[in-house]
Formats: structure tokens, C-alpha cells, sequence
């Protein structure tokens, strides 16, 4: 299994399964929007309180608690995480949760994520506390998962709702969630179910009583729906109330993640999500060496004894492959990025008669897709491998130093690859590169270092963002001392070393299936790895296993606000075309989610490496507390360090101010307006105006 693989639990930890005990349970209320409804701008400047853009969270180690912090996390809200059960914790109390800054009474905190309802106890000074802060200062909470019971504003399940396992269920979104912080989605949210043997979500589903507004319901027995996610406002408070489990993985709750966050917020905050979606397509122009279901190795690798040669039989794109992809893209609204080596083009050419329809063709419809240089004829650009021993290692020379690829030939094989495209009008950003395997960059555990030589190159080609694989490196860094940046990617499991789901189907049972069972075994000694309970069926394992799991990591990445791209090579578009089933269905399962408000981004690996640097530098702005953001009535204010650009969600017609007049704030996306913006010139801080309705 690769390394980076997101693992689904098969089940929430006990704490989120099990519901929190009656006893502990109160009735809670929640107070209308601050600033809903404001008499005049002036006014509320001169009466309202300050709201600090921090959200508090009160953990108790649950896994629904963690899932609501990562997405906080994952898109750069700020927040407070109190540790529950440390007996050292901050007692929650007026002085904690308020003050006063300039003669203003100052909110520390515009949202609060509670376990539970009352998790302080319903009579403890805590709870009695943090009620009173709510209600004073209109600030919303989120009950991460508790149960139906009319402390919450639901009927007990036992008065015409339901409680059970939810796996396979499909629930809806209702209009009320639709109107308001779930406005993205499409309508109807399946439960996952990836294991029938194993329960992995639990819920209950009560019927609203006076002042619950229902989100998410679901059909019950005896007819009629109940609810699973909703808004109880009562007392002066507003609750937003969740009684299913979840972790931070599972896509129902990544459907819903983004508008917990909006509801608690009350649709402004710091940060932003976006929904990402691009793929690299390696090694286009070459042939790549094909899986030996015999020998259960690929020819032409050190470690396949008896492979023979990897030019016998390769799998490479046909003009009508290529056809077949301009067709696809058109269809499915989505283009692809052709990771190019045009030297290898050149050699088939050679060697095939001094024709290349396959080039032709991908020449011909240049425009339709995006480029990227993956190096002339992709040699590897790390330390001289030695190739003698298996696995290979760095040679050295006599004086025991490592040789390395000279800075020469890793610009020249830049160079020369960028100039091919220009030369046949392919339209290339410099700034982009995949070296071929990633090489050049430290490869575990034979070159542990990058290539000395490397950052120089790079720097000689105008160079500034180079792919990294994210299974090996899943942080963006710096190459040398210089400015070019990695952009990790994600590796999908679709082999580049296989043209038919028979072979992939081969090669997955070897890697996945206990020894036992005729496998490799890798999986038994690697703890990152599951071991298939049996080998699949060369006829349909592919489809019926392969592609499932493969669409469903996809998308959890694209849930997860994470611009990394994926990769893939161009074997998976020729002979039986594995690519598309898997993409098909990513994009299938994610239009069934979303609406057309919320559409797919595909950006290019410029923009990715933009996008993570721009989070390091805001992460640790945040970390070190030195950004400073409240609302005051309809104005919002942001101050961070020279040089850190701002994330910021806002609701529709919010305008930035300038030094006169104002602006559009940000671009449109899933019902809000967000972006990452700095203080005009001549201005110390970001300042917005918020729709006052």
C-alpha cells in the first residue's frame, strides 16, 4: 500500500460510538445571529462588542471532536484546542472567555466545539459560565456528537426516529440546509460503506421539537423523516446539533465539514477550502515497461532476474489513445497535464521507421491540454547509480565520494526538453518540472541528500516549482539554498507498468496478498499496508475492487482541501485505458455530492506550489500569534506580518475597503467569497465590510 494512503478506521473510537450519558445531559438555547439585524452602521460600530476570530475547542479526545479540529486545521481557521481531561486545563469561566480591549467588551472566541451538550456538566459553574458567554455575545456552539433527546430539541428515538448502524444509508440534505450552511451540496449524502462485515458509522435520528431547524435528515419506519444534523435555537443560544458518529476520513463527514466550519462561524473566518482536483499524466512521448505476470516482476528493473529486456513489449499510447483523451477531456470537463519527455519521442521515431502518429496526434491537439517538462529522456539525475548490486546504490569514486549527475546534464536535459516543446508550439512554463522518478531530489535510502548539482540546474532553466512524490515527501520544501520549491504529488495506484486490468489485477494481488496466498508478502511486513483476505480475480478485480478503492483515496483528497496533484504515466491511457474508469467515477461520486456553486478546481503545479507556500507562511504566522483579526458589528479586520498573505471566507456581498471606496471582495465558491488578500498600499491591515443582512 503506498505510504501516503489514507486509511479509513473501520470504526469510530468508543468514545464517539457511544452516546454521552443521560445524566449529563441539559437543555441548551442559542441566541440570533450578532449583527443579523443591525439599525445602522454607525450604530453598531459604537455599541457592538469585539469579536476575535478564534474558534475555542474543547477536546476530549473523541474522534468526532478531532474531525472538526482538522478541518479547522486543514483550512486555516485559527482556534484554541482545550484539552478535557488535562487537570492542568484552563478553567472555562467569564475571565477566560471574555475582557475588554479599548473600552470594548472584546468575545475571545466566535465559536465554541464542545463532546457533547454539557460536557462541563449541566450545573457545573463551567457550563453556567460558557451559557452565559453564549448568550451574551450571540456566539454559536457545535455539539459533536451526542444523541436525540429533548435536551437537544429531538424527540427520543423511540417516539418515531430510529437509532442503528447508518452504513449505506442515504440521507438528505433539507431546504433549510440547503438555504443556509450547506448550500453547496447537491441534496442527497450517502454513508460509506466499505466493509459490509464491519459497522463504521453509528447514529440516531430524532424527530424536531419546537425551535430545532433540521440540516440532514433521513426516512424512518412509519413515514416521515428524522433528523441527524440540525440548529436548536432556544434560551437565547444556538446549538448546532450532530448525532451520528465520525472521524475526520469518512465522506460523510467531509461533505459536511465545510459547513459545520460556516455554521460556527457564522460564515466569516480566516482561512479557506477549496475543493482540488488535477492529474499528471508521466512520461507522454515514451514507452514504459510492462509487468511480467510469470515472473512477477517488470523487465529492465535491477531486481527482476531474468526479465530480459524492458524495449520487448512495452506499452505506449497510439494516435487513437490520444484521440481518445482530447474526446474524454471534452466530455467530462476536465483537462489532464501531459508530463512530456520529447527525446523519448524522438528515439521511437528513430527506431519505428521515422514516423509518429502518436506524437502527431498529441501535437495537433497541443491546445486541449496542459504541459509540463519531465525532462528530455528521462535518465536519472541523482548520485551515479551502481547497478551491479540490487538493490542499486550511489558509486563512488576511489576516494570513497559519491559521484553525481553533473549540473550540465541535468540543465541540459531541461533545456533541450523545453526547447522541443516551444519548437513544436506546445505552449510550456519554465517554471514547472518532474525530473524523471523524481530524481535529483533525496531518494531513501541509497541517496539520502539531493543532488548538489541540482538547485543550480534548476536555477540555469528558470526553474521554480519541481514535483516531489508525496508518499516519500509530503511537506514542500526548498531545493538547496535557492527558491525553487517542491510540490509533492500523489501517487495513485494504477502501475505504470500495465496495460490491461488483468495485469494491473496480477501485480496488485502480488503486492497485496499474504505469501500464503501466493503473494509477496509485502504487505505482512509493512505496517502501513493491509493484506487482501484473498487474491482477486484477474476478470474483474479491477474493476470491482481496484477502482473503487482508487476513486475513493482520490476523493478523500479532494474533500481534504488538498491541491496536491495526482500522478499517473501514460501507459494508463493506452491498451484498455485503466485511468478513466477510476476518474470517471471521482467525478461521478463528487457532482452527485456538490452543486454546481461548488465545482471542481483544477489548478496547475504552479498554482499548487503557490497555494502550500502560502499555508506554511500563514500556519506559522498563527502558530506564533502574531495575526490579530475580530469583527466589530459588519466590519472585520485582519492584521498579520509584512510579506504573509491573508486567507479569508466572508459571506456574499462583502467588500474590501481601500483608501477610497471599496471593492469585490474575493471570488465566489461554494455559497461564500474567499481569498487569500493583503492590506491595500499605504494600509497596515485588511478591512472588510460585511453585508449587513
Amino acid at each position: 500500500m503506498d505510504s501516503d494512503r489514507i486509511r479509513t478506521p473501520r470504526t469510530a473510537p468508543r468514545a464517539a460510538r457511544t452516546a454521552p450519558r443521560t445524566g449529563r445531559i441539559a437543555a441548551l438555547a442559542a441566541a440570533a445571529l450578532l449583527a443579523t439585524v443591525v439599525p445602522s452602521a454607525q450604530a453598531v460600530a459604537e455599541t457592538a462588542p469585539r469579536v476575535d476570530l478564534t474558534v475555542l475547542v474543547v477536546d476530549d479526545g473523541g474522534s468526532a471532536v478531532g474531525a472538526i479540529t482538522a478541518e479547522l486545521q486543514n483550512s486555516g481557521v485559527p482556534y484554541r484546542r482545550i484539552d478535557f481531561d488535562d487537570p492542568n486545563r484552563p478553567v472555562l469561566d467569564a475571565a477566560f472567555l471574555s475582557d475588554t480591549v479599548d473600552g470594548r467588551p472584546r468575545a475571545k472566541y466566535q465559536g465554541v466545539v464542545l463532546p457533547h451538550e454539557s460536557v462541563f456538566g449541566p450545573d457545573s459553574a463551567e457550563q453556567t459560565a460558557l451559557k452565559a458567554y453564549e448568550r451574551t455575545f450571540g456566539i454559536p456552539q457545535v455539539d459533536a456528537y451526542t444523541w436525540s433527546h429533548p435536551g437537544v430539541g429531538l424527540d427520543y428515538t423511540d417516539q418515531g426516529g430510529w437509532s442503528g448502524v447508518l452504513d449505506g444509508t442515504t440521507a438528505g440534505v433539507t431546504a433549510a440546509g440547503q438555504a443556509g450552511p450547506f448550500r453547496y451540496l447537491a441534496g442527497a449524502l450517502a454513508f460509506e460503506d466499505n466493509d459490509p462485515s464491519i459497522a463504521e458509522s453509528y447514529g440516531y435520528a430524532g424527530r424536531p421539537r419546537a425551535g430545532y431547524t433540521s440540516y440532514l435528515d433521513m426516512p424512518v419506519e412509519g413515514g416521515g423523516r428524522a433528523s441527524l444534523v440540525g440548529e436548536y435555537a432556544a434560551d437565547g443560544r444556538r446549538e448546532l446539533v450532530v448525532t451520528f458518529a465520525y472521524n475526520q476520513y469518512q465522506r460523510q463527514f467531509r461533505a459536511l465539514a465545510r459547513g459545520i466550519v460556516d455554521w460556527l462561524t457564522q460564515g466569516v473566518h480566516l482561512g479557506q477550502s477549496r475543493n482540488y482536483l488535477s492529474v499528471h499524466v508521466d512520461d507522454v512521448f515514451a514507452p514504459d515497461a510492462r509487468w511480467d505476470p510469470a515472473l512477477n516482476c517488470t523487465p529492465g528493473d535491477f531486481d527482476c532476474v531474468g526479465g530480459g529486456d524492458d524495449a520487448v513489449n512495452p506499452i505506449r499510447m497510439t494516435a487513437a489513445d490520444a484521440q481518445y483523451a482530447a474526446a474524454w477531456q471534452k466530455s467530462s470537463g476536465f483537462t489532464l497535464d501531459m508530463v512530456y519527455n520529447g527525446g523519448q519521442g524522438e528515439q521511437w521515431k528513430t527506431e519505428h521507421g521515422g514516423t509518429d502518429a502518436l506524437t502527431d496526434r498529441l501535437v495537433a491537439d497541443r491546445a486541449q491540454y496542459r504541459w509540463i517538462n519531465h525532462t528530455y529522456t528521462h535518465p536519472f539525475l541523482g548520485c551515479v547509480q551502481d547497478n551491479a548490486v540490487v538493490p542499486w546504490q550511489c558509486a563512488k569514486d576511489t576516494a570513497g565520494n559519491t559521484l553525481w549527475v553533473s549540473r550540465s546534464e541535468i540543465s541540459g536535459q531541461i533545456r533541450d526538453n523545453y526547447n522541443w516543446a516551444v519548437g513544436k508550439g506546445i505552449s510550456v512554463d519554465r517554471s514547472e518540472l518532474v525530473t524523471g522518478e523524481h530524481s535529483g531530489l533525496r531518494t531513501l535510502p541509497q541517496q539520502p541528500v539531493d543532488n548538489p548539482n541540482l538547485a543550480a540546474a534548476l536555477a540555469d532553466n528558470g526553474v521554480k516549482w519541481t514535483g516531489s512524490d508525496n508518499s516519500r515527501e509530503p511537506q514542500q520544501r526548498t531545493v538547496g539554498t535557492g527558491t525553487v520549491k517542491t510540490v509533492p504529488r500523489h501517487p495513485m495506484n494504477v502501475y505504470y507498468n500495465v496495460g490491461t486490468a488483468a495485469e494491473m489485477t496480477d501485480e496488485y494481488n502480488w503486492i497485496y496478498t499474504a505469501r500464503a496466498d501466493g503473494g509477496s508478502g509485502i504487505c505482512e511486513s509493512n505496517p502501513a499496508s493491509t493484506c487482501l483476505p484473498a487474491p482477486l480475480p484477474t476478470a474483474t478485480g479491477y474493476a470491482d475492487h481496484i477502482v473503487p478503492q482508487e476513486a475513493r483515496t482520490a476523493l478523500s483528497h479532494v474533500l481534504g482541501n488538498d491541491p496536491r496533484p495526482h500522478y499517473v504515466h501514460q501507459s494508463n491511457l493506452a491498451e484498455e485505458r485503466l485511468l478513466y474508469p477510476v476518474l470517471d467515477r471521482v467525478l461521478a461520486d463528487y457532482r452527485a455530492l456538490f452543486a454546481a456553486n461548488t465545482p471542481l478546481v483544477n489548478p496547475a503545479q504552479k498554482d499548487v506550489g503557490t497555494e502550500l507556500g502560502r499555508r506554511t507562511a500563514w500556519d506559522q504566522a498563527v502558530a506564533a500569534g502574531k495575526v490579530t483579526a475580530y469583527r466589530i458589528g459588519t466590519t472585520v479586520t485582519v492584521k498579520a506580518p509584512s510579506g504573509v498573505t491573508v486567507p479569508v471566507t466572508a459571506p456574499e456581498g462583502t467588500r474590501k475597503r481601500a483608501l477610497l471606496g471599496s471593492t469585490a471582495f474575493g471570488t465566489a465558491y461554494a455559497g461564500t467569497r474567499s481569498a487569500w488578500t493583503t492590506p491595500d498600499l499605504l494600509q497596515t491591515a485588511v478591512t472588510l465590510t460585511l453585508p449587513t443582512a
